[in-house]
Order: structure tokens, then C-alpha cells, then sequence
């Protein structure tokens, strides 16, 4: 009669083997890298590594508490937001920022703190949240003729396919899963629902990602003071066309469901605006 073996998969006793297995690897890599040092630089060696050690385990507890300068409790929230798509679900929570009194450029701790904000500003924020998670932070300027508002995403690249993070008030700009094969074809997705109250379509150009890193030095992810220096930026950098002459002049019109389908909004102002 064939013995059963206690080995069974999922079992206590093979975990508590491989436990041991794992414990006696690491003990033998240390104790030779330790005999190494020992051989070489005598027992100052081994201390200083010790120090070393603990040194950069101080050092990294203070970066994670403390990252890129950013207060505890905005750091603890952006943290959470650890993809994308919880990136776009805390977006869609915030309230749209109908700029009431005046022009703003929110920084994103202020978003944080007021809880509102526009295209820009929300693309400001899901960008420090991406870098916070390990993302670069970056960002696209779609441009529009001049009878209609420019829009501004953040961008990521997921299984090497390129998707947007998008905060506007209405359902045909949002979100766009990573799916995309460039920035030229993400932009592209934008395009038949880029129209105004009389069926214009008016995206016209779009920027290559702006990495916002190259704004570290006037502190962008840490004032509470408006960033007004990204969007003249943005409005400043090169853009690339979309359509020809001719392209544009044979456009067509979207029809009346269309158009109703993009006046949907989510926010509407104290003065009836939607934005």
C-alpha cells in the first residue's frame, strides 16, 4: 500500500518547509556577503554596513511620510489612488469648478482642500497621484477653434497601450481606457463628440505629454497657491494638427441626438451655467 505523502499542496508542512528553506538562503547570502566585507575591510566593514543599512531604512520610512514634501493627509489620499481608474472615480466625486469668481488654476492640494475643479486642474491632480504611484506625471493639451474651450487630459501608458484621465462635466469627455496604440490616436477618440450647442465639431489640434516634473522647481505639487504657469505653458507649446483644410471643410454636423447627448452635464452652476 503506497503511503500518502503529508506534502499536499496548500498544506502546513510544505509551507512551513519553504519558510525554512527561504530563512536558511537568506541567512547564507548574508553571512557570505558579511565573511566578504569581514575579509576585506575587517570588522569596521561589517559595522559600517550595519550602519549603512540602517541608514537607508530611515532614509526610505521619511521619503514614503514625506514624498516630494507633500503634507501627511493629501499624501495619504493620493496614495489610495493608486491606478488610474481610482484616479478617474475620485475625479468624478469632485465638484465641477465653475470659476464664479474669476479665472482659477487650482494647485492640487488645493483641489484637495476646496474639492472642486476644472479640466486643468483635474489633470493636475491625476498627474501628481500617478507620480505619487509611481507614474510619470503627464499631461496633453487638446486645442479647439476659436468658437469653442480647449480641454486638458492626463495621460498613462498601461500594457503599452496609451489611455486618459479626463475631468469634465460632460460624459462624452471622460475617461478613456488604455486601448490606445498612440497620443495621436487617444486624441483621436475625442474627436466626433468635441462639439458645441450647434452640431461644430472643433477639436483641431493636440500637444505631445507634458511631463509636469519640469515644474518641480516653482512647486507645483506642494503650494496652495494657483499654477497658473502650467496652462500658459500648455497654450505656449507645440501642437499638432489633426485635420487639413480640407478635412475641415467637409466635415459634417452632428444631428440633433447627438447634440442632446453631449448637453448632458452633471454640474449645473448657481446662475444655471453648465460649462
Amino acid at each position: 500500500m503506497q503511503r500518502k505523502s503529508c506534502r499536499r499542496r496548500g498544506g502546513l508542512r510544505p509551507r512551513i518547509h519553504r519558510r525554512r528553506r527561504l530563512l536558511h538562503r537568506n541567512r547564507n547570502r548574508f553571512l557570505g556577503r558579511s565573511f566578504r566585507i569581514f575579509k576585506s575591510f575587517g570588522l569596521a566593514g561589517v559595522f559600517s554596513l550595519c550602519r549603512f543599512e540602517i541608514f537607508r531604512r530611515a532614509i526610505n520610512r521619511i521619503n514614503n511620510d514625506t514624498m516630494f514634501g507633500i503634507p501627511k493627509d493629501k499624501l495619504k489620499i493620493l496614495k489610495r489612488l493608486n491606478t488610474p481608474k481610482k484616479i478617474q472615480d475620485f475625479l468624478d466625486t469632485l465638484k465641477i469648478n465653475f470659476e464664479e469668481d474669476g479665472d482659477t488654476f487650482l494647485s492640487p492640494l488645493a483641489v484637495l482642500e476646496q474639492k472642486t475643479c476644472h479640466c486643468m486642474e483635474g489633470a493636475a491632480l491625476a498627474a501628481l497621484a500617478l507620480r505619487v504611484n509611481g507614474w510619470p506625471p503627464l499631461v496633453v493639451d487638446l486645442e479647439a477653434n476659436k468658437i469653442d474651450w480647449d480641454h486638458v487630459i492626463a495621460v498613462f501608458k498601461q500594457y503599452g497601450k496609451w489611455g486618459a484621465i479626463s475631468k469634465t462635466n460632460h460624459g462624452v469627455l471622460c475617461y478613456r481606457e488604455p486601448v490606445y496604440n498612440s497620443i495621436h490616436e487617444l486624441v483621436m477618440s475625442f474627436f466626433h463628440e468635441y462639439t458645441d450647442k450647434l452640431g461644430r465639431k472643433n477639436l483641431r489640434k493636440y500637444s505631445a505629454p507634458v511631463d509636469l516634473s519640469r515644474f518641480d522647481k516653482l512647486g507645483w505639487m506642494t503650494t496652495m497657491e494657483d499654477i497658473d504657469y502650467i496652462p500658459e505653458y500648455l497654450a505656449d507649446v507645440k501642437h499638432f494638427p489633426l485635420l487639413t483644410r480640407k478635412q475641415i471643410a467637409n466635415l459634417r454636423k452632428a444631428n440633433k441626438l447627438e447634440i442632446q447627448i453631449g448637453d448632458i452635464v452633471e454640474w449645473i452652476s448657481k446662475t444655471g451655467d453648465k460649462l
